[in-house]
């Protein structure tokens, strides 16, 4: 499979050529982990664990360590539920996430994502705050292929436009319900009073299926601390990572799972609307690992 920028390819390709395991392995393996971001205490876990398995098989074999920290790495993300929860008619999707992590433009490509399953969507545009948001969302919809419900006046209630959006849902049979939120943290409590309005509103229609957290991978740990408001306030289900294709930092992938408890449910490798996709721990511990 080839390798991506923020597979560990080239910390470890030295590793796996030598011609045998020996003590300078397990230090150049933890630094590789430490450098890609999986933190020190999760990079020691692998390690302690590689230690004890190539022990148990009583191997010297760099290609066994390959295989065995791929499987380990794949065993640890694949312990939580990645699946998109979709099955309600409407389906409906809080995004939410600080500005600036490329909300708008996930959403965009969230819905491409939906679309090319055959999923017929409307994006709600109730982040009423900023008006370049409205415009920018809508452009991201259009090209996806999807409707926009937009504000109809300057300043609108953002829960009367999610409750609208979830309303032309019903009214059309439109399958799946995108909403975009206000992002910006002046005050946690305010923003977070208003997510709660919004969830109010909407399940008044409809269940709220999944509300999923856009996280920035090339943040890393801060991009966490800056999103926990939302984390321990919003009824997260599970996360979105961006900008992981200008990354060497894969290892986050599995640090903010085990950080936040949430699940990875969607990836983006790219500026193309194409650019989501679904998280597959096995693909993507291939990638890492090769």
């Amino acid at each position: 499979m080839a390798r991506t920028p923020w597979s560990l390819g080239g910390a470890l390709r030295g590793l796996f050529t030598k011609a045998t395991i020996d003590d300078s392995t397990w230090d150049d393996l933890e630094s590789a982990l430490i450098t890609a971001d999986f933190g020190p205490d999760i990079a020691d876990e692998i390690v302690e664990e590689l230690r004890r398995n190539v022990a148990t098989y009583r191997t010297t074999d760099p290609a066994d360590l390959q295989r065995m920290l791929r499987e380990t790495i794949e065993e640890r993300l694949a312990r939580y539920d990645t699946s998109l929860v979709l099955t309600e008619r409407p389906a409906v999707v809080l995004v939410v996430g600080v500005n600036g992590v490329g909300k708008t433009t996930t959403i965009g490509k969230f819905a491409r994502f939906l679309r090319t399953h055959g999923r017929t969507v409307v994006v709600g545009a109730a982040d009423t705050f900023r008006a370049a948001a409205v415009e920018q969302l809508a452009t991201w919809a259009e090209r996806a292929g999807a409707e926009v419900v937009r504000p109809q006046h300057e300043g609108q209630d953002p829960a009367s436009v999610a409750f609208q959006t979830v309303e032309y849902a019903k009214r059309t049979g439109t399958e799946i319900v995108v909403i975009d939120t206000a992002g910006r943290l002046q005050t946690k409590s305010g923003l977070m009073d208003e997510l709660s309005k919004i969830r109010r509103v909407v399940e008044k229609q409809a269940p709220v299926s999944e509300v999923l957290l856009v996280l920035d991978a090339t943040t890393g740990q801060n991009g966490v601390a800056q999103a926990e408001a939302f984390i321990q306030h919003a009824g997260v289900t599970g996360l979105v990572l961006t900008k992981l294709d200008g990354s060497a930092k894969g290892g986050f992938v599995l640090s903010v799972q085990e950080r936040t408890g949430l699940p990875i449910k969607l990836i983006g490798q790219g500026e193309g609307i194409n650019d989501l996709t679904g998280f597959t721990p096995h693909v993507f511990a291939q990638k890492l690992v090769g």
